[in-house]
């Protein structure tokens, strides 16, 4: 039995988009919904509350429209993974999405963070860090509900995420 999954969430970019937040592959719960950070219990949302200082809608394309609205992009470093379950962890024989294509076309990206370790770790081995050129990026602690080794508290990460900040203004 193969565990293949395909990610089925296109990147939420376009002309404006300054920030680009990469994470590695929806869990199980975002592919269903085909949400990005479709788990309720994820800080994605609250954080990025938080950052912009607004309430997060209820309505996913209203969700999207204020991170579109603030100059703010979604993708994930893989098109296609074996996992079982969606630990991160789990992700095996993983093939990365088209990022060379995607920064030719929408050349405002200035930041590229990415959401946690394995996000940033698939990137790096499979598209490199060059590709990054002219652009800041971090690695940034994770919004996963999924506890793992050096997690940080709510205030910690909103804390690190406030970066975001800066390049909005």
């Amino acid at each position: 039995m193969s565990n293949e999954i395909t990610n089925v969430l296109l990147p939420v970019v376009n002309s404006s988009t300054k920030v680009l937040i990469v994470g590695s592959m929806p869990g199980k719960q975002s592919l269903e919904k085909q949400q990005y950070y479709g788990n309720p219990r994820n800080h994605f949302w609250p954080i990025i509350g938080e950052v912009l200082e607004t309430d997060i809608p209820d309505e996913y394309d209203k969700r999207i429209a204020l991170l579109e609205s603030n100059s703010i992009g979604l993708w994930d470093t893989i098109e296609t993974c074996e996992r079982e379950g969606s630990l991160d962890a789990a992700i095996r024989n993983e093939k990365p999405n088209d990022f060379q294509t995607l920064f030719e076309k929408y050349p405002n990206i200035q930041l590229v963070l990415f959401n946690g370790a394995k996000a940033f770790e698939v990137f790096k081995k499979h598209l490199g860090l060059e590709l990054l050129e002219g652009r800041a990026y971090k690695k940034m602690p994770s919004t996963s509900p999924i506890p793992g080794k050096n997690i940080k508290s709510f205030a910690e990460k909103l804390e690190d995420w406030r970066i975001i900040q800066s390049y909005l203004t």
